[in-house]
């Protein structure tokens, strides 16, 4: 069965792109609710402090 016009291709297009888009943000949505349920991590932060060294300027 033909298409009846141009106009109806034009909405058909524009309701797979609302359609492709609310999609998208269901499963972004989904996403966040399910690192939100993980928690946070179970481990620490050490007690010693993170040692660094400062290279030497160069010169003579």
């Amino acid at each position: 069965m033909p298409r009846p016009d141009p106009f109806h291709r034009i909405v058909e297009a524009r309701m797979r792109a609302f359609l492709a888009a609310a999609g998208g943000l269901a499963l972004a949505v989904l996403l966040v609710l399910a690192v939100t349920a993980t928690g946070e991590p179970g481990g620490g932060t050490s007690p010693r402090p993170l040692l660094t060294t400062v290279p030497t300027a160069p010169g003579p």
